[in-house]
């Protein structure tokens, strides 16, 4: 449907114009007020009858849309009641998130998006988004054409083969783009009207999904190898040529194939991947903040991080850069951090380590020295009691992989152990923020992936911050954006991190959170993005006008769900 958003030269208040009229308007989410179109927009656009005789302000809207969502009985009920309201209604649906934001981004994203991708052919209700089988690999620069958008601003790009701690969910990994993109529009202002959502479907390697009659992806064991990556080849070829200018962002692929993607194409287009570089960028962001409670400098952690996949290996390197600003050589940056996976620390003398191990990989000399029961499978406890860490990292995706013994050997050597169990959904987080408090005696730093109420200790009541990547990627995205960015780099994910451990104030700190209140989200937001395009003009990755009225450019950029009057033109 034609519909395009102006300036009144007369006015300068933007309206939408469009040569639809009549049911073709409330059947677009785009452009459907319900309720609230005013007479005078009934009788210009052919909207009477087709409506209550009621008008209603978006403040009784979303009292009736809050109801409803409150009446909804299960967590995936929500959230398949907040999708319809998307469907029906784009505004009134950011506007409904925004007005109860740190309620309702469970319903949206992190934990129950989870839930959503292995129920996604259960619960599909209507074409969201844009699917690319491998059977129409020939076809991509049409199939991208289809979604027909003039100038897109961001398209998040999964082949549902890792969603979060999931594993494979084939095409319901869709969920996982659609929700990534509510967010950059929720929390950056990223206009709804300028995303895409892919899914790359090559099959499923889940028995269930392909047992399962009512599944949607292809029903197909997952093609592997060379014939997949002469499919992400053609992807991104077609990306070039039909997008030029968007930004590419890689969700939830397999750990390696997520690495190489990255580092393909990174230096093609304007491209990063978020459980790389956004997961680190904000896991050091709150190392930075943790700092200021332990009153320490970065140079001297030790760092132990459990899961050796691709997020912990982002995690690694981004703070191998923090150390080495703070004043360290790389040799010995690399040499604070240790990686345990599900085979234990990993180590030089394990054979066929894999290429992206092999950085952090502990040396045979170092391990004589260690007191363990068996140093050809050295545990995150053995770990632990030798690194002598202060920090311990979660992205392992294992539940209860922290335990109280290893909590107490941290607490025994810190006297404010940094701990991270970063792993989502909550269902595979390492530990429970009261457990690791409990097991410090209260003296943990404790952040974690998914959201968790505060925690009573003695006579304190501790928030518990959030280390989720809502926090950079909005900003980054945004930033990217609205500087006109040609490439994405890890140094605009570093300022960035320093940027978000800024903005956590001393009332946070207090509070035992080393984030800030979701509540403040544009404005961090905001703020990143500024940062991301001040870097980009510095590396000669955006234009040096950029820079000028950076705050101003940004703020412009960022769209508020509110109403806009609409006008017939034919």
């Amino acid at each position: 449907m034609d519909f395009r958003i102006q300036i009144d030269p007369a006015t300068q208040q933007r309206y939408i114009a469009t040569s639809a009229r009549g049911r073709a308007l409330l059947i677009n989410p785009f452009t459907n007020k319900g309720s609230a179109y005013t007479a005078e927009e009934r009788g210009a656009l052919g909207l009477h009858g087709l409506l209550p005789a009621a008008t209603c302000a978006i403040e009784q809207q979303l009292d009736r849309c809050y109801e409803n969502f409150q009446a909804a009985g299960t967590n995936l009920a929500k959230f398949i009641y907040l999708g319809s309201l998307q469907d029906r209604n784009e505004t009134l649906f950011y506007r409904l998130l925004h007005q109860h934001i740190e309620e309702m981004m469970p319903f949206v994203y992190t934990p129950v998006v989870g839930e959503a991708c292995q129920r996604y052919s259960h619960i599909y209700r209507r074409a969201r988004g844009l699917y690319i089988s491998y059977n129409q690999r020939h076809r991509m620069t049409e199939l991208l054409g289809n979604f027909a958008l003039d100038d897109p601003s961001i398209m998040v790009v999964t082949d549902g083969e890792r969603i979060l701690g999931l594993g494979d969910q084939g095409a319901g990994g869709l969920g996982i783009c659609i929700g990534k993109l509510v967010l950059y529009t929720l929390c950056a202002g990223v206009s709804p009207y300028t995303t895409i959502p892919i899914c790359l479907d090559v099959g499923t390697d889940n028995d269930e999904r392909l047992n399962d009659p009512l599944y949607l992806g292809l029903r197909q064991r997952r093609v592997r190898g060379e014939p997949y990556q002469d499919f992400v080849d053609g992807f991104v070829a077609a990306v070039k040529e039909v997008y030029p200018r968007v930004l590419l962002q890689w969700e939830d692929l397999l750990k390696a194939n997520a690495l190489k993607q990255l580092t393909r194409f990174r230096n093609e287009l304007c491209t990063f991947n978020d459980d790389i570089q956004g997961t680190a960028a904000v896991a050091l962001a709150g190392i930075y903040a943790a700092l200021r409670i332990t009153g320490q400098r970065l140079r001297d952690q030790r760092i132990v991080n459990a899961g050796a996949g691709a997020s912990a290996q982002g995690i690694c390197d981004l703070c191998v850069s923090a150390l080495v600003e703070d004043g360290l050589g790389e040799p010995e940056a690399r040499r604070r951090i240790w990686t345990v996976d599900s085979h234990g620390l990993v180590t030089r003398a394990r054979q066929n380590l894999e290429d992206f191990k092999v950085a952090y990989a502990r040396s045979t000399d170092e391990l004589a020295g260690y007191k363990c029961r068996d140093r050809s499978a050295i545990t995150l406890e053995d770990t632990v009691l030798n690194a002598r860490p202060t920090i311990l990292l979660g992205n392992s995706a294992t539940p209860g992989l922290f335990t109280e013994s290893i909590i107490k050997l941290m607490a025994g050597h810190n006297a404010h152990p940094i701990i991270f169990p970063m792993s989502n959904p909550d269902s595979k987080c390492e530990c429970k923020p009261a457990d690791a408090l409990a097991w410090s005696g209260g003296r943990a730093i404790v952040a974690s992936g998914s959201p968790f109420a505060p925690v009573r200790y003695a006579d304190r009541t501790i928030r518990i911050g959030q280390c989720n990547n809502v926090f950079i990627f909005p900003g980054v995205g945004l930033g990217i954006w609205a500087g006109h960015c040609c490439r994405v780099t890890d140094a605009m994910f570093l300022d960035s991190a320093k940027a978000l451990a800024a903005l956590v104030a001393e009332s946070d700190l207090k509070s035992g959170s080393v984030y800030p209140q979701l509540t403040r989200i544009r404005e961090i937001s905001h703020a990143i993005a500024c940062t991301v395009i001040r870097r980009a003009v510095a590396e000669g990755h955006a234009e040096p006008s950029m820079a000028q009225n950076v705050e101003e450019r940004v703020a412009q950029a960022m769209w508020f769900p509110e109403y806009m009057p609409i006008r017939y033109e034919a």
